[in-house]
C-alpha cells in the first residue's frame, strides 16, 4: 500500500493542483508526504546566464552566480513553507525537502525512498529538452523512477471511480493488482478496459483479471469491478471513454513499447497523458 508520497513543487498553478491530489489521496491512504524543490542547476551555473550576460557587451560581476543561488534560496524556501502550511492545514504528516540539481534525475533519485510519485503534467520548468515524445519533466520520471507515477491535470475533481486500461503485459498485470487495492481501500468502483478486436485475447485477458481479483491477491476479492471490451486505437478509445467522464482516475502501464517504435508511431502512455483532463496513474 502507499504510505509515502513524493510531490514535486515549483509554486507553479499546476504544482498546486498536485498539492490537492496529494492531500486528498494521502488522506484516503493515511500517507505523509514530501514537498520536493529542486533548484536547476542549469539556472545557476548553465550556459543560459553566461549568454545572456555576454549578449549585454559585459562579463558576470563578482558574486553574480552567489546572488542567483541565493534568489532562487529564497524562492524555494518560500514554496516550501507554502507546501508545509497547506498540509498542516489539512492535517497531513509532511516535510519538504530542497535540492540543487537537473530536475528529472532529483526526483528520480528522491522518489526512490517513497511509494508514489505524484507530479504536475506541466510545471513552471517545462521545456522540451527534458525528456521526448510528451516534452516533459513527468515523461522522464515517469520512464526511469521504477515508481508509481501519478500525473495530474490542471483542474482538481474528488476521485470517487477509477478505471484500468489493461492489455496484459507486465507492467499492466502490476497496475492491475495496484488498482484493485486502491478500489478496494477506498470504496472506488474499478471498470477495467481491454481494447482489442480478437476475442480469444478479451476473454483471456477477463479471465485474467478476474484470477487476479479473485485468487492472486492476499486482500479479498472486490465485488465493483466491471471488464468492457472495446476496439480501435489504443490511446484514442482511452482518451474516448475519459471524455465520457465515467471516472475520475485512469491508471495504465506506462510505455509499453519500444522506443524506436514511439519515435515514429508515438507513445500511448504519452499521448494519454497530454490530453486526459483527469489523473493518469502510471506504472512500469
Amino acid at each position: 500500500m502507499i504510505k509515502k508520497i513524493l510531490i514535486p513543487t515549483d509554486g507553479s498553478a499546476n504544482s498546486l493542483t498536485a498539492l490537492e491530489y496529494g492531500i486528498y489521496i494521502a488522506r484516503k491512504l493515511e500517507a505523509s508526504m514530501t514537498g520536493l524543490y529542486v533548484i536547476d542547476i542549469n539556472l545557476i551555473q548553465g550556459p543560459m546566464l553566461t549568454d545572456i550576460s555576454g549578449s549585454v557587451g559585459m562579463p558576470p560581476y563578482e558574486g553574480f552566480f552567489e546572488a542567483i543561488e541565493k534568489s532562487l534560496d529564497e524562492k524555494a524556501e518560500f514554496i516550501l513553507k507554502g507546501f508545509r502550511e497547506r498540509c498542516q492545514k489539512s492535517g497531513i504528516k509532511a516535510e519538504t525537502k530542497k535540492v540543487i540539481g537537473k530536475i528529472s534525475s532529483v526526483i528520480i533519485e528522491e522518489g526512490q525512498n517513497t511509494d508514489l510519485i505524484l507530479m504536475a503534467k506541466k510545471g513552471e520548468n517545462f521545456h522540451l529538452k527534458e525528456g521526448g515524445l510528451l516534452g516533459s519533466v513527468a515523461e522522464a520520471v515517469t520512464r526511469n523512477s521504477g515508481k508509481p507515477v501519478l500525473v495530474t491535470p490542471e483542474k482538481f475533481v474528488e476521485i470517487e471511480s477509477m478505471a484500468l486500461a489493461f492489455d496484459g503485459s507486465v507492467s499492466a498485470t502490476k497496475a492491475l493488482d495496484l488498482s484493485l487495492t486502491l478500489s478496494q481501500h477506498n470504496a472506488w468502483p474499478l471498470t477495467v478496459i481491454v481494447i482489442t478486436s480478437d476475442s480469444k485475447k478479451a476473454a483471456a485477458l477477463i479471465t485474467q483479471v478476474e484470477e487476479t481479483n479473485q485468487k492472486d491477491r492476499a486482500e479479498p476479492p472486490i465485488t465493483d469491478c466491471v471488464t468492457i471490451i472495446l476496439a480501435g486505437k489504443e490511446s484514442e478509445e482511452i482518451i474516448k471513454f475519459i471524455r465520457e467522464g465515467a471516472v475520475e482516475l485512469m491508471v495504465m502501464g506506462a510505455y509499453g513499447h519500444n522506443r524506436l517504435r514511439e519515435l515514429f508511431l508515438g507513445s500511448t502512455t504519452s499521448q494519454v497523458i497530454r490530453k486526459s483532463p483527469i489523473p493518469v496513474l502510471l506504472i512500469r
